[in-house]
């Protein structure tokens, strides 16, 4: 059972720049794609970036294309989000999700395991 706990959210004014991590535990990570989600409130659940296991392929959602990136360390078991130039459109619940072999990256339902998520608060 995979567990995954992140961290790094927060409150931060608009143009700003946030770090997430999301540790891993109870999986050989080096074997999982990584994914970045997010929900803001009453909206359903989205895609922000994926990475296959190896950290070869990168996916980013249209909205975050430029300004976010993912990355990982297969060593540490950690997989990072990079938030450069927040908007108050990133407000959110972040969560991140593993798969191994997951057949739709972009898709959450292609994720069996999920962390408990960080609140990103983007001010205008």
């Amino acid at each position: 059972q995979a567990q995954l706990v992140e961290s790094g959210g927060g409150l931060v004014q608009a143009g700003g720049s946030l770090r997430l991590s999301c540790a891993a535990s109870g999986i050989t990570f080096s074997n999982y794609d990584m994914g970045w989600f997010r929900q803001a409130p009453e909206k359903e659940r989205e895609s922000v970036a994926v990475i296959s296991w190896s950290g070869g392929t990168k996916y980013y959602a249209d909205s975050v294309k430029g300004r976010f990136t993912i990355s990982r360390d297969n060593a540490k078991k950690t997989v990072y989000l990079q938030m450069d130039n927040l908007k108050p459109e990133d407000t959110a619940v972040y969560y991140c999700a593993a798969a191994l072999g997951a057949w739709a990256p972009l898709d959450p339902r292609a994720y069996n395991d999920w962390g408990q998520g960080t609140q990103v608060t983007v001010s205008s």
